[in-house]
């Protein structure tokens, strides 16, 4: 497998429907610029979508992917190594804030279970059913997995997105359920971007110390040295520092840019899996919105290296996508506008462009 492919599977969302979807903005009784960003939006779904007036969102859904991460045995998460199973459990239970903010919304969640470390025993059949591997390695002094789980996981996230968009998702907001995770995410930024841990190292999700963050910082530095020299294929740098459920998303990003699903990014661990498939495609974050700002500084980086701009600044860390899914009424909001405001009416033959320069 060579991610590099995808580069000439994925294409832009269709322009011409833009510029349509931008004149008709022109013509709608409220004047442009008045609603701000919506006005955006709803262009780019319209674009998205392929239709002018665009149409709403009715089946947007979360998708989560799971794992643990060997790094985190260093004290570098908030989390005790190994835990990321209980997140599951919580967010099967309805006891998580994406639980609470998805059940709310009326949006279904599913959980794919890509690295946990855990019995299979613990989670029910259909989250642990895809499983590469049992947790990564620790990725300061190993590779996180081999090739051939990093090409299963990749694989994995493509299923996975092939299945929502064959089932009629229309929308995705993508998130993670890790212990450890924002440290492989940091270090995957850190190297696409050739900057230092020190510049994109965080407190993470849960919240570390200053000790806790000089030990990530640590990992991070250690991690960069063994993903330098692999930095020409993404692949095996999603081997080397990534872990499954990140190349899991990884696959899952570029696969929903081919099937033209469009995905709403959480925090920093999808940013960082966007950052290495935009290495791959080129085009494919155009599909993709930055749904909140996390107060992650590896997440900053790799928005403003994919020229992502966030929709929220609500200081959310937890992950889960809740984040980003605070951010799906601002997306539903935008095609509610742009397709059901009514257009002006012209004046006796007289179109109404003209009549607007006329009376300007």
């Amino acid at each position: 497998m060579n991610l590099d492919d995808f580069s000439d599977l994925i294409e832009r969302p269709d322009s011409g429907t833009r510029r349509d979807a931008e004149e008709r903005r022109e013509r709608l009784v409220v004047p442009p610029g008045a609603l701000g960003r919506l006005d955006e939006l709803g262009e780019w779904l319209a674009a998205a979508q392929g239709s002018v007036p665009v149409k709403a969102v009715r089946q947007p859904r979360v998708v989560l992917f799971a794992g643990d991460h060997g790094v985190a045995g260093l004290g570098v998460s908030g989390r005790p190594a190994g835990g990321a199973y209980r997140l599951v459990r919580d967010v099967l239970e309805g006891v998580s804030p994406v639980a609470v903010l998805a059940r709310r919304a009326g949006v279904p969640v599913r959980v794919v279970d890509a690295g946990l470390d855990c019995d299979p025993d613990l989670l029910p059949e259909e989250v642990v059913r895809h499983r590469v591997r049992r947790g990564s390695g620790r990725i300061d002094i190993e590779d996180a997995q081999s090739a051939e789980e990093a090409e299963r996981a990749v694989r994995l996230g493509m299923a996975i997105a092939d299945e929502e968009a064959d089932s009629g998702t229309d929308l995705i907001v993508l998130g993670d359920l890790s212990v450890g995770g924002t440290t492989p995410a940091s270090t995957l930024i850190a190297a696409l971007c050739g900057t230092d841990a020190s510049v994109v190292t965080g407190r993470g999700g849960a919240g570390i110390d200053d000790l806790a963050w000089m030990r990530k910082c640590a990992a991070i530095r250690d991690a960069l040295r063994r993903a330098r020299p692999v930095l020409g294929d993404q692949l095996a740098l999603l081997a080397a520092v990534g872990g499954a459920d990140l190349a899991a998303m990884t696959g899952f990003l570029l696969q929903s840019a081919v099937r033209r699903m469009p995905v709403v990014l959480d925090g920093v661990v999808s940013a960082a899996c966007a950052l290495v498939g935009q290495r791959a495609a080129f085009r494919a974050p155009d599909w993709w919105l930055a749904g909140q700002l996390s107060g992650e500084p590896g997440q900053v980086k790799a928005l403003d290296r994919m020229a992502l701009t966030p929709l929220l600044d609500q200081g959310v860390t937890v992950g889960e996508g809740a984040g980003a899914l605070l951010a799906l009424p601002l997306v539903q909001a935008a095609a509610a506008l742009a397709a059901e405001l009514p257009e002006r009416e012209s004046v006796e033959g007289v179109p109404d462009k003209d009549r607007q320069s006329a009376a300007g």
